[in-house]
């Protein structure tokens, strides 16, 4: 383009030197219009250009997309082919089980029904088991209320027999060495008065040392009219000699007993129905009867005093 616009300007310069004014004004408008042309066709290679580096671009993007796409179109004709080849197979040997087990399916399908059928069974039985266990579980919890509330009374009532204990020790102190005792157990107190205490030999009267002492302990009963109170009569094995009177240890025991009552009985504040009498003979001795020791101590009164436990029986009736 620059050689040609060289030999244009050349041309232009010998006409120039050559020619009449006129042919030169026709000429140097024709060099303008080249010229102008020229700028024209310039700006146009120019685009045109431009316009092939873009497509070339263009094409180079395109073709990468291109191999791009064949790549993966022949990826995927290669899987394709692959599963056709595995689904042939598995039809092949889906046909195969199909001809040569139609009865082994047949005996299977049979199976898959009676273990349906034995699931169900076991789904109905499990939830029947798990009601059961739901409703035993309820059942444990009420219980285990009802087992803690009557821990509650039971402890309650220790605490109330030990008040009480405490409160007949300080009442009996008085009598403390004179063949007096006092315990607990098993939820019960046991005050125990020797014969020596409250009897003469043979006899059931009791003295006036006894029947003060009894007529204290009845001071601390008559607070308590919540305890059920048994009086026992006990003698050693040695046979009763006395008088026709009585007929032995068994009722001399018994009459003991009874007037040990009677003194209790004559204090207002103790509820009768609480009191019972027993005798019991020598047949609960507390110690051996071979020594003179030991049938000093079987000879005794014993006062046991119990709560009342219709609270606890309601519970336990409840469990």
């Amino acid at each position: 383009m620059i050689k040609k616009s060289l030999l244009i300007a050349s041309l232009f310069f010998i006409i120039t030197s050559c020619v009449s004014p006129k042919v030169y004004k026709d000429l140097e408008n024709k060099y303008a219009n080249l010229k102008k042309e020229n700028r024209k066709l310039q700006a146009d290679y120019d685009d045109l250009v431009m316009a092939k580096n873009k497509a070339e671009n263009e094409l180079s993007t395109l073709q990468s997309d291109f191999d791009s796409a064949v790549m993966l179109r022949d990826k995927y004709e290669n899987e394709l082919a692959a599963l056709k080849s595995s689904y042939e197979n598995l039809q092949s040997s889906y046909d195969a089980l199909e001809s040569n087990s139609s009865a082994t399916i047949a005996e299977n399908s049979k199976k898959n029904r009676e273990l349906l059928a034995q699931l169900e069974a076991k789904e109905q039985a499990l939830a029947a088991e798990n009601a059961r266990l739901e409703n035993l579980k309820k059942q444990l919890e009420l219980r285990s209320k009802r087992v803690a509330e009557l821990e509650s009374v039971i402890a309650a009532k220790d605490a109330a027999m030990t008040k009480l204990k405490d409160a007949i020790s300080r009442a009996l102190t008085d009598f403390e060495g004179k063949g007096l005792t006092i315990e607990q157990r098993d939820g019960k107190v046991y005050v125990s008065m020797e014969n020596k205490l409250l009897f003469s030999s043979g006899s059931w009267a009791v003295g006036s040392e006894g029947r003060r002492a009894v007529e204290q302990l009845g001071s601390v009963l008559a607070d308590n009219p919540d305890i059920a109170i048994l009086i026992e009569g006990h003698t050693d094995n040695v046979p009763y000699s006395g008088n026709g009177q009585l007929k032995g240890n068994w009722d001399l025991s018994t009459k003991r007993a009874t007037a040990i009552v009677e003194i209790l009985g004559q204090n207002p504040e103790i509820v009768h129905e609480n009191l019972t009498a027993a005798g019991r003979g020598e047949h609960a001795p507390i110690a051996t009867n071979d020594t003179a020791e030991g049938r000093a101590k079987n000879r005794r009164i014993e006062v046991i005093l119990t709560p009342k436990l219709d609270e606890i029986s309601k519970l336990l009736n409840d469990i």
